[in-house]
């Protein structure tokens, strides 16, 4: 059975990054901007696992673990800005089964999600191979194969690929991309996206030139087709 994670956090776009890469991993999202509003969606959600800001409006992460935490032993994961061993201690006090501190790469936060979920029980493990046309992409021996050949991928290659064969039809902006290889705190030159896909293109693609797989959205991004 999917399992359910809710974000919750008034950065908007912090929220859709930590979103896409959950997706990606085959995990359900709901979503709240704050602590009053993700009272709501956790009661009729009945999220397994909360991904909790500390510091938000209306109403903080510590209000929120004091109201639901008596209804709920769901398993969460707090969002700290802050280095301060107090705020963790609070955190861990009230019930936080890990917590992780902004800014963070998105693949960190990805392990500790599974990690928690492996100590609350969880037995279904997450579906690691992406099959789409004629590629098959396999996270856990990180390896890719296009029309049943081996094919060698840089690391930010192999992340890139991931990303957009995930969700097929969706179109990832440069800087989309760049969140997902360098995490929510970037400031990197987005054009840098451009010579990734060219040389993921030469890799996968029968004919780079008119690409069947990697997609150009002019003045948009990129997205993969099913070929």
């Amino acid at each position: 059975m999917t399992k359910t994670i809710m974000v919750v956090d008034d950065e908007a776009r912090l929220v859709s990054l930590v979103e896409t890469y959950l997706t990606q991993s085959g995990f359900r999202v709901v979503t709240a901007p704050n602590g009053l509003e993700a009272l709501s969606v956790a009661r009729r959600e009945n999220p397994d696992l909360i991904i909790l800001d500390i510091m938000m409006p209306e109403m903080d992460g510590y209000e929120f673990m004091r109201l639901y935490q008596r209804e709920h032993s769901t398993p969460i994961i707090l969002l700290t800005a802050r280095v301060d061993d107090d705020e963790k201690v609070v955190g861990l006090e009230l019930g936080a089964d890990d917590y992780i501190t902004k800014p963070f790469r998105p693949r960190e936060l990805m392990a500790r999600v599974k990690a928690v979920l492996r100590r609350s029980g969880d037995k279904n493990p997450i579906e690691n191979i992406l099959h789409v046309a004629d590629i098959r992409l396999d996270r856990d021996s990180h390896s890719t194969q296009v029309a049943g050949r081996f094919v060698d991928l840089t690391p930010s290659e192999f992340e890139l690929l991931t990303a957009l064969m995930s969700t097929p039809g969706r179109v990832f902006s440069r800087l989309d991309l760049l969140d997902i290889l360098q995490g929510v705190r970037y400031a990197g030159y987005e054009r840098t996206i451009d010579l990734h896909i060219k040389n993921l293109r030469a890799k996968i693609e029968p004919d780079p030139r008119s690409p069947r797989y990697i997609e150009t959205i002019y003045g948009a991004g990129y997205r993969f087709t099913r070929g």
